[in-house]
């Protein structure tokens, strides 16, 4: 999303004095604050979500917005003010060189040199104005007060259209359980992410529940008994939100909760060691996420999405 410029017809630029024209000027002229980038444009309140084509502009409150850490922001290069130093956030991660571009899903999660970073200032940044340590936030009045899950930061908000996209889950056979699963992983709960979530082989990603192909050949009928190289096929639950639930289902059903859990967030290595710190945390946010769809039955088919910040591996 380019930056919008705000222009003015000048019916008799003679008549207007220079000492006007500059005043004028200064109004048109945004002005540098502690919450606006050096270019004097504010940052995005909803970092790399508000900017869907990944520019690192975003438009907020009836103007544009910089996404902090983004091509776009003139800060990016000095690291900004968060993080243990230049590169890094404070939770470990690198930031996303290419800020909001690399976070086509706008969860402030990005995939760069064949790792995870976090775009600057997204709700992923435990040093930007929506991250950091374990808060207590107010729903949009779906969820009443939210206590995040120990060490995370969480909350929620409205995105266009997911209450259809939750009813379509659930016409497919998905339950509460499920849409926490697929709500954390993109904010439209769809499959607009890279194929394969930028991975191959058995950690091949698929579905709106991102389920990996090394679990789906071993657990699902559609694909049962299939070889690795064989994991392109996994495609096929993309555009088959049917066969998406009930792959997820009977592979839940196969490994067991826990198991499956952990070799949903871990694949291999988590069936190997399922009670890793990282496996509970993202086994808890996404229990967590479900308690707050079933505290009020309005949550099935509205638009509230609800988050915790789990790191993307």
């Amino acid at each position: 999303m380019r930056q919008r410029s705000t222009i003015m017809k000048w019916t008799s630029l003679a008549t207007v004095g220079s000492a006007a024209v500059a005043g004028v000027l200064l109004m048109l002229s945004p002005s540098a604050n502690a919450e606006n980038a050096s270019n004097g444009y504010p940052y995005c309140a909803n970092g790399s979500a508000s900017d869907p084509d990944g520019d690192g502009w975003g438009w907020e409150n009836n103007r544009s917005c910089v996404v902090r850490g983004s091509r776009a922001d003139p800060g990016a290069a000095s690291g900004g003010s968060s993080g243990t130093s230049s590169g890094t956030a404070s939770n470990g991660y690198p930031y996303c060189a290419n800020g909001s571009a690399s976070d086509p899903d706008g969860d402030g999660w990005g995939w760069e040199n064949d790792r995870s970073c976090v775009v600057r200032g997204s709700r992923a940044d435990p040093g930007g104005s929506s991250g950091g340590g374990s808060t207590t936030t107010t729903s949009n009045g779906s969820g009443g007060s939210l206590t995040c899950p120990s060490g995370a930061s969480c909350g929620s908000y409205t995105v266009g259209g997911l209450g259809s996209r939750k009813q379509a889950v659930r016409n497919a056979g998905g339950d509460a359980l499920d849409l926490a699963v697929a709500m954390l992983e993109t904010e439209n709960m769809s499959t607009n992410y890279a194929y394969g979530d930028n991975k191959s082989n058995d950690a091949a990603n698929f579905g709106i529940f991102k389920q990996n192909w090394g679990m789906l050949r071993e657990a699902c009928s559609q694909f049962r008994g299939q070889s690795q190289s064989q994991w392109n096929n996994g495609a096929a639950l993309n555009s088959n939100l049917s066969a998406d639930v009930s792959c997820l289902n009977q592979a839940q059903s196969y490994y067991g909760m826990d198991r499956w859990f952990a070799g949903h967030r871990n694949g291999s290595s988590g069936l190997a060691n399922p009670n890793t710190a990282d496996i509970n945390a993202y086994k808890t946010a996404i229990y967590w996420i479900r308690d707050r769809i079933n505290s009020n039955s309005a949550n099935l088919t509205n638009d509230t999405r609800f988050w915790v910040n789990v790191a993307a591996i």
